[in-house]
C-alpha cells in the first residue's frame, strides 16, 4: 500500500486537478505541455528542448520499466539525453511503484527525487490533453499546500537556450573532417550520431563566434524555448553562409537556419511532441514517422526566393524543414536521431556527412 501526498496541478486559467505526488515534495511552475509517445520517459525528461515546462504524458502507464543509471562515456551520457532533468514537473495517469527491466536501477519516483523534480500521478491525462489542445499551451503550477505557494512562471518570456546550452568550447573525435556543433540545447544522441560518422566535433555555446575557427561543416541543435532570443546565434549563422560550407540544423536548428535566410517563426497552439508525427517531403510523395518535440514553426511564407520547404508536416501542414536551392544549407525540424523514437531519417546526418 502506498500513501503518497495529495498535490495539485493549476492551470493559469482556473483548472485545478488533484492528483497523488511520487517525485520531490516540491512546489513549481513551467509550461504545460503534452507528449503523445507511448515509451521514451527517460529520454524525454532529459531532453533540453522540455527546459521550464511541465510534461504531461498521455499514455497511461508510466514507470513499469524504471530508469537506466547514469554513467557517461567521454562525457556523453551512455542512456540519456542530458546530464539531468530537464522539465520541471511531470503529470501522469498511472504510476507504476513497481518496475521490471534488465538495464533498470531506480525507480522513476526515486529518480525524479534525486533531482528534485516533482511528479503527480493520479489525473486523467487525457482530459488535460484535450484542455491543452483546445485551449494551448498554458501555464501551470504544482503545489502541495497552499495556491500562493509559487508564483506562474512562463519559460518563453526569457531564453531558454542560453540556460541549456555548454558553457564552454568541448571537442569529441579525431575524424580528418572537422563539424562546429552550436549547443542551443543539444541531445546528446545528435553528438553520438555525428561521432559514429567519424568527425572531429567542436561543441560551442549558443553565442560564441565560432567563425574564427577552422572548420569543414556547420550542425546546429535543438534547444528549448523561443528563438527569438538567439539573434547572436543567428547573426553567426548568417556570416557562416558567406564561405558555402555545408550547414545543418535540426528543431531549433531549422528555426535559426531560417531567421538566418531572412524568415520568420511563430508560435505554435499546443506544439508537436511525439513519436508520430508525419512528415512528407515538400512536392513529393515519400512520408515519414518522425520524432518531435518544439513548441515554435518556420513560418513558410516568409522564405525568400533562394530557399524552399523540404519537409512538410502531414496534420497541419506546418514547415518541418528547409533547404536553400543552390548552396548546401538545409535543416530539419523533427528529430532524426530519434533517441527515443523512430530511426527513418537518420539519414540526414549522412547527407550532411556527404557535403563536407
Amino acid at each position: 500500500m502506498y500513501l503518497d501526498k495529495p498535490v495539485k496541478l493549476i492551470l493559469d486559467d482556473g483548472t485545478e486537478l488533484t492528483g497523488k505526488s511520487f517525485g520531490a515534495e516540491k512546489a513549481n511552475a513551467g509550461e504545460v505541455v503534452f507528449n503523445t509517445a507511448m515509451v521514451g520517459y527517460p529520454e524525454s525528461l532529459t531532453d533540453p528542448s522540455y527546459l521550464g515546462q511541465i510534461l504531461v504524458v498521455t499514455f497511461p502507464l508510466v514507470g513499469n520499466y524504471g530508469v537506466p543509471d547514469e554513467t557517461f562515456t567521454n562525457g556523453i551520457s551512455d542512456f540519456f539525453e542530458s546530464e539531468k532533468i530537464q522539465v520541471n514537473g511531470l503529470i501522469i495517469s498511472d504510476y507504476s511503484h513497481e518496475y521490471s527491466h534488465w538495464n533498470a536501477k531506480k525507480s522513476l519516483g526515486d529518480w525524479l527525487k534525486e533531482h528534485n523534480v516533482p511528479g503527480i500521478y493520479g489525473i486523467d491525462t487525457r482530459e488535460l490533453t484535450k484542455i491543452l489542445r483546445e485551449k494551448g499551451s498554458m501555464k501551470g503550477k504544482i503545489i502541495f499546500e497552499k495556491e500562493d505557494e509559487i508564483d506562474f512562471y512562463d519559460p518563453n518570456s526569457e531564453n531558454q537556450v542560453g540556460i541549456a546550452s555548454c558553457k564552454e568550447v568541448i571537442e569529441y573525435g579525431d575524424g580528418k573532417k572537422t563539424v562546429v556543433l552550436v549547443d542551443c540545447g543539444v541531445k546528446h544522441n545528435i553528438i553520438r550520431c555525428l561521432l559514429n560518422r567519424n568527425v572531429k566535433l567542436i561543441r560551442v555555446p549558443w553565442d560564441y563566434d565560432f567563425n574564427q575557427l577552422e572548420w569543414d561543416g556547420l550542425f546546429i541543435s535543438n534547444g528549448p524555448g523561443n528563438p527569438d532570443y538567439c539573434e547572436e546565434t543567428v547573426k553567426n549563422i548568417r556570416k557562416a553562409m558567406e564561405s558555402n560550407k555545408p550547414i545543418c540544423g535540426i528543431c531549433m536548428g531549422n528555426q535559426l537556419l531560417a531567421k538566418a535566410g531572412g524568415a520568420s517563426t511563430y508560435k505554435l497552439k499546443y506544439g508537436h511532441r511525439s513519436h508520430n508525427q508525419p512528415v512528407i517531403i515538400a512536392n513529393g510523395t515519400k512520408c515519414f514517422i518522425t520524432s518531435q518535440n518544439h513548441g515554435y514553426a518556420v513560418d513558410n511564407e516568409t522564405l525568400n526566393q533562394d530557399w524552399e520547404p523540404l519537409f512538410i508536416n502531414l496534420n497541419d501542414g506546418t514547415n518541418e524543414g528547409i533547404k536553400h536551392k543552390s548552396k548546401p544549407f538545409f535543416s530539419a525540424q523533427f528529430h532524426p536521431e530519434a533517441a527515443s523514437g523512430p530511426t527513418d531519417t537518420s539519414f540526414l546526418f549522412d547527407m550532411f556527412i556527404e557535403k563536407l
